[in-house]
């Protein structure tokens, strides 16, 4: 019963977690666009990654350090949802972008740093209870995609995709979630933190993960692939909703409902997260991570075929593999990082983590798009001609599709890591620890013994 209420509350927290995300993630950009702000979207996607450089870092070296993760958790959140509803005040009638930016900035910042959190706290009350990670939290993780679909719905069907409600909607979940957080399962801090180094204490520990060139590698192709991650949710419902401007497609149920269209995107990755238990036993964290970057490269090329009309199927695909490619590698990879790292800096490598794809990657990945559907899609020069601009829109695609492709091939050739090594257990990779520090120290005496002898 105890592990039914523990799973139940998870439940919950995922929910509201996630659906805070889908009342704006994906039409954001649509509210820019029809206040003439296009040009801006990058921007503001942007700024979820340059907040994820710092805020999750910093927030999972405090949980890590000194403040329990669920108490961060619950402040988080007050602080996002305060900074939304400011969000959407400054969103009202003629917009003031710059207060509007500079809270929304605030409320991400909040936001990707609960992000980090909630999966800390899930995978500790799991391991705590004696529960799988592996197995058990795919399944609770399952009903956030849940709750970002029925935000991103309400948000459709309400008709505010171009209007400031869908910020009041997501700054109120924010208010809702930090209430029912304080019945979440408590994460205590380490007490053998206190005897550590300053260093060590700070979180910084998690920075050692660079020094094994496993985890190196992974943490920067986690960055390449990060560049992925936004550009859909920053230019998916425009593209689509352009279509709108055609005269064969402005009818279809596609280009008017757009976020409804998309949202087979996010059916498709809450129906994938229960897979991955088996494709990682199956097949390994690195072919269940190279399954991910083709999954992208078919996600962009299949948005530049497809139309809302005669080319709905060519969507609907794209739509489909969007939660291999979502799923397989940030849920994957944030239980990789969970397995292959101590519990004493599990916190600070989450952060980690976020810093590299959400972070680093996300960022470049928004701006760099910016550049080029501002170059072939929002160029003045092409405005009036929605033939031009729907060929600006194709080219982009394809160009998005081409760099998943790059990095699929090179990660492939790569990425080391032995599906074998994930069949050990935490008891037997320590035994191999201790074995090779061993024979390491046995060959330094042999070492030292031939130095004295001659």
């Amino acid at each position: 019963m105890g592990k039914f209420i523990l799973k139940a509350k998870l439940i919950v927290m995922n929910f509201l977690q996630f659906a805070i995300w889908g009342s704006y993630l994906t039409t954001l950009g649509n509210f820019l666009a029809s206040k003439d702000y296009a040009k801006y979207i990058g921007y503001f996607y942007a700024s979820q990654g340059i907040v994820s450089m710092f805020f999750p870092s910093l927030l999972g070296i405090v949980a890590d350090s000194w403040i329990q993760a669920q108490h961060l958790y619950i402040i988080s959140h007050f602080l996002c949802g305060l900074s939304m509803l400011a969000t959407g005040y400054f969103a009202l009638g003629s917009v003031q972008i710059i207060p509007m930016y500079i809270s929304f900035f605030i409320a991400i910042g909040f936001y990707m740093a609960s992000l980090s959190l909630s999966y800390a706290v899930a995978y500790n009350a799991l391991e705590k209870n004696g529960l799988d990670t592996v197995k058990s939290f795919p399944p609770i993780r399952f009903f956030g995609t849940v709750g970002f679909i029925v935000t991103m719905w309400i948000v459709d069907l309400l008709g505010y995709k171009e209007g400031p409600q869908q910020f009041f909607i997501s700054g109120g979940l924010n208010l809702v979630l930090a209430v029912f957080a304080f019945v979440i399962p408590k994460c205590e801090i380490d007490p053998n933190q206190v005897k550590k180094s300053l260093v060590s204490r700070m979180g910084l520990d998690a920075l050692k993960l660079f020094t094994d060139t496993k985890m190196a590698v992974f943490f920067i192709f986690s960055m390449f692939l990060g560049v992925c991650l936004q550009i859909t949710n920053s230019y998916a419902n425009p593209y689509v909703s352009s279509f709108q401007d055609i005269k064969e497609y402005e009818n279809t149920f596609g280009a008017k409902h757009a976020s409804i269209l998309i949202s087979l995107s996010q059916i498709s990755e809450a129906l994938c997260i229960l897979l991955i238990p088996f494709f990682l036993k199956r097949f390994g964290i690195k072919n269940v991570l190279l399954i991910a970057m083709i999954a992208w490269v078919l996600r962009f090329s299949l948005f530049g075929l497809g139309n809302p009309g005669n080319g709905l199927i060519l969507f609907i695909i794209s739509c489909i593999v969007y939660g291999v490619a979502f799923d397989f590698f940030n849920i994957s990879g944030s239980l990789f990082v969970d397995k292959e790292t101590d519990e004493s800096i599990r916190s600070s490598a989450q952060g980690l983590f976020m810093f590299m794809t959400n972070g680093v990657g996300a960022t470049i990945g928004t701006l760099g798009a910016q550049v080029v559907i501002n170059h072939y899609v929002y160029d003045e020069k092409i405005a009036d001609d929605k033939l031009a601009v729907w060929k600006g829109w194709r080219i982009s695609w394809y160009i998005f599709a081409a760099y998943a492709l790059i990095i699929a091939i090179v990660f492939a050739l790569l990425f080391r890591y032995r599906k074998e090594d994930e069949k050990l257990t935490d008891d037997e990779k320590k035994a191999q620890e201790v074995a090779k520090a061993a024979e390491i120290e046995a060959g330094e005496d042999k070492l030292v013994d031939h130095v004295e002898k001659n």
